[in-house]
């Protein structure tokens, strides 16, 4: 057996991230990429795998209400409750330019094929045209009674109509060049939804929530025909001529022999409440094809959840069909013609824009490239490792899908079973898809299910109702059409609060239970026989694991703990502190010498067995983490929790060893360079190394070198002048540890000075975070001032004594000085000692001086004879 190589670091993936919360989005005009409005910022999402290109971030409270783009994608519009109409440059994901002009948030916007023009439809019931250059607005039209829900400009560039749909049943049509409403379209009895406008431009056709699809003359504004779908129509789009989707149905038409004329037809798709795509001919106002089921349909009139489609939009150049749902699921449709039938719309890719909540998940299959998660949702979504987009839905749940978990049986086929609020556990072939079996009998929602390790042929799952049952898995089939009743080999009432994890031993022997009721409990497998009850956790346990090589379990509590526990007597042998928070999920690695943790306090703890320590921790998440998964053969792991946030772990540790190894590497020769530009006195180049090394001691004695040479100044401007901002940055960090210390204080005010001197008062705050070093550079530097200061001073003293005891000659330059100057300063130093002496007498008492004369005669002449000794000295350098 090799040996273990302890993991000390996990390199964070963010593979599956939220991008779209509801409310509007628009497609560019290659299908490229989707824009979305998620919360407060606008995400720029690509279509084929749902990864996000650019997040621009709104103003606050902003409540995004409407998305348009400009023709070529260049400029993205949007707007939303504070009313203010923004215009995006996609090239730099900037604001350009932004504007107030409606009295109520801004519902739906267009922008024409000029892309000069923007129409905004309000909820003030005006109607505005805005010139895009100038932000000014060029039209203002009034007549809708409520809400203007809707608005459209005529594809054809050379009809200048403008149509708005409104919340008062009514669609109005605007002449742009007359700037007046030229007809009012009054035939729907609820508010509008959708609107289109056919390929020749002569037919306006609108859907609304009165369940029928209008087809408006533009000749004269009469309605020509009324469809009847019979569903609330929230999607409406024409599919244009010369598409794989309108030769299909043209020749589906002629072989049933409906149509009699050689008049070309409009055939439009709807979609709504029943989750279903229709496609129609407007001819025969028929329904030419109608989806049979899909993950959103509405399985019965008393389902009272959410369901159905919000959107639809025919991709460009035959990219299929793109529909949004109520649960904000982007489905990709794309055509699959048969001989013998007409047509199928194949379900081709699938973006989930947002989860709410990831509840559990694990990998799935014998490779492991896919991943089962279980959300706030009814179905249960597996994802592809590879390009992280839905791969299929698994749906038959009635309730939220609390837990999973995942296994290959004895014969190859890779299995997961469910445990829903529903009270039921459902199993599942992944291959084909299939509810195989379904397990009822617990009286509340079951909430952990664990699969046999080793022969594959049973589960377990624990209930609410605080119960463990023991699911047999014999005489299932792959073949059969409808799901078989699984049938219970034991029950055991286990706890008495509700139970939360479920674990089976890599034998199949033994089973472990954790409960809210704070104690975790083994049991012998298959009669649920009771084993030991560990006991000394203070909260709930939220997850119990064997492990894969000892005989222990380990558990993670809400009392911000994890501990290890011996099976033969119940015993703890280890408990590990860490977390600020609920332990959530603990998993073991590296065959059970490490194990991964992850709580409600967002982090993720990588932990070692044996010397009790936490090896790593990753914030990566921005709520609690519900979700742990396990990679058995790579042992990479995947985390997800209350953001909707999936994140893919993978062991950086080799690679990080590796990098750090070449880092050194160069950091010796990057070292050795350092030296030589140093020995050839090359200090632009040496301070540039210094940089790039992070070493500010050799900074310093550079710059302390230079501080000592006649040309330093100018050597140090252009040492800075090579340097960028973040290098400044980095340079003020150092001068402010350098100006701390009175020792170094003189070389961190000599650098200061230089860059003050070369780089403008603008651009120096223009540098990031610059305020915070500036603030540290004051308080030391005006210290500094003040002692200099006082140090100045007292040499202005020491000089006037030193002057006045004839020690000091004045400053003179005595090789310029000719006779007359030494004649001149001579005068000038004996008048200034006269005065001085006069001075002495008045100042000095009479009877003082006649008291002492006879006591310092002696020492006046010692002092004398000290003074003639001594020859004055110049103070020039």
């Amino acid at each position: 057996m090799s040996s273990l190589q302890i993991k000390k670091n996990y390199r964070c993936v963010p593979s599956l991230q939220q991008f779209y919360s509801g409310g509007p989005f628009v497609v560019s005009s290659d299908g490229s990429f989707i824009a979305c409005a998620n919360g407060d910022n606008i995400k720029i999402v690509d279509s084929s795998n749902a990864s996000i290109k650019a997040n621009i971030e709104v103003d606050a409270d902003a409540g995004l209400t409407a998305l348009a783009l400009g023709p070529n994608d260049k400029f993205l519009f949007s707007a939303g409750h504070s009313r203010l109409i923004r215009v995006w440059d996609l090239s730099t994901f900037k604001c350009v330019r932004s504007w107030k002009g409606h009295d109520g948030p801004v519902m739906s916007m267009a922008c024409h094929a000029s892309g000069g023009l923007l129409a905004t439809a309000g909820a003030d019931r005006k109607v505005l045209v805005w010139d895009v250059d100038g932000g000014f607005c060029t039209h203002y039209f009034k007549g809708h009674k409520d809400v203007v829900t809707n608005i459209m400009f005529h594809p054809d560039t050379n009809k200048t109509l403008l149509f708005s749909g409104s919340a008062d049943a009514t669609v109005r049509v605007w002449d742009l060049l007359a700037k007046k409403c030229i007809a009012t379209l009054e035939r729907h009895f609820s508010a509008l939804t959708s609107m289109a406008v056919s390929e020749d431009g002569w037919t306006l056709l609108t859907a609304g929530r009165d369940k029928v699809v209008n087809l408006w003359d533009l000749h004269d504004y009469v309605c020509k025909m009324t469809v009847p779908t019979y569903e609330v129509l929230e999607g409406l789009c024409v599919v244009k001529s010369g598409t794989e989707l309108a030769s299909i149905l043209g020749s589906c038409n002629q072989q049933s022999g409906k149509r009699k004329d050689r008049s070309s037809p409009i055939y439009f798709v709807t979609v709504g409440e029943r989750g279903t795509v229709r496609i129609w001919d407007s001819e025969c106002g028929v329904s030419l094809y109608e989806q049979k089921s899909s993950d959103v349909t509405v399985s019965s009139d008393t389902d009272d959840s959410p369901r159905g489609f919000t959107a639809a939009v025919i991709l460009p150049l035959d990219q299929g069909l793109l529909c949004v749902t109520v649960d904000h699921h982007f489905l990709f449709y794309s055509l699959l013609g048969h001989p013998e039938e007409k047509f199928q719309l194949i379900l081709s890719k699938r973006l989930v824009g947002y989860n709410e909540e990831i509840l559990d998940m694990r990998f799935l299959g014998e490779e492991e490239k896919f991943l089962a998660v279980a959300t706030n949702l009814e179905q249960v979504q597996v994802y592809d490792m590879e390009s992280m987009s839905c791969s299929y839905v698994l749906a038959g749940h009635t309730e939220i899908v609390l837990c999973l978990d995942t296994c290959v049986s004895s014969s190859g086929r890779p299995l997961l079973v469910t445990g829903s609020k529903d009270n039921t556990t459902r199993l599942w072939n992944s291959e084909s898809r299939n509810c195989i079996g379904v397990g009822t009998g617990h009286m509340g929602g079951v909430g952990a299910v664990a699969f046999s390790k080793k022969w594959k042929n049973f589960f377990v799952s624990g209930s609410s109702d605080r119960t463990i049952k023991v699911w047999s898995l014999d005489g299932i089939s792959d073949d059969a059409d409808q799901p078989i009743n699984l049938k219970t080999k034991a029950v055991v009432a286990a706890h008495d609060k509700d139970i939360n994890s479920l674990a089976i031993a890599p034998n199949d022997s033994l089973v472990c239970s954790g409960s809210q009721d704070r104690t975790a409990c083994v049991w012998r497998l298959p009669d649920l026989v009771s084993v030991v009850v560990l006991k000394g956790h203070k909260r709930g346990i939220w997850s119990v694991e064997f492990s894969p090589v000892d005989q222990c379990v380990i558990t993670a509590s809400g009392d911000k703990t994890i501990k290890i526990w011996a099976i033969t007597d119940g015993s703890c042998l280890k408990t590990f502190e860490g977390h600020t928070s609920s332990v959530l999920r603990a998993s073991f690695l590296t065959r059970g010498s490490q194990f991964v943790s992850c709580g409600a306090d967002g982090l993720v703890k990588l932990w070692t067995v044996k010397t009790n320590e936490c090896t790593a921790t990753y914030d990566k998440h921005e709520d609690k983490v519900w979700a742990l998964a396990i990679g058995k053969k790579t042992e990479m792991f995947a985390t997800g929790g209350g953001d909707a946030v999936v994140n893919l772990w993978y062991d950086s540790t080799a690679s990080d060893k590796e990098e750090a190894f070449h880092k050194e590497e160069e950091g010796v020769l990057r070292g050795q360079e350092l030296e030589n530009a140093v020995l050839d006195a090359d200090y632009n180049k040496a301070i540039q190394i210094a940089f790039e090394l992070r070493r500010p001691k050799k900074l310093f004695e550079l710059f302390s070198e230079l501080c000592r040479k006649k040309e330093g100044s100018s050597q140090i401007e252009k040492a800075l002048h090579a340097l960028g901002k973040e290098e400044i940055h980095q340079l003020f960090q150092y001068v402010r540890e350098w100006n701390t210390k009175p020792k170094l204080c003189h070389v961190a005010q000599y650098v200061l000075f230089g860059v003050f001197n070369i780089l403008p008062p603008k651009e120096i705050l223009e540098i990031k975070g610059i305020g915070e070093l500036l603030e540290g550079l004051i308080p030391y530097s005006q210290r500094h001032l003040s002692r200099i200061d006082r140090l100045v001073r007292s040499t202005f003293l020491l000089d006037y004594t030193l002057n006045g005891m004839s020690v000091i000659e004045p400053d003179t330059n005595a090789t310029e000085m000719k006779d007359a100057g030494n004649k001149l300063s001579v005068e000038n130093a004996d008048q200034e000692q006269e005065l001085t002496s006069e001075m002495l007498k008045e100042k000095t008492p009479s009877k003082k001086r006649k008291s002492n004369k006879s006591k310092d005669s002696s020492r006046k002449k010692v002092k004398g004879a000290a003074y003639t000794s001594v020859a004055p000295f110049s103070l020039e350098v």
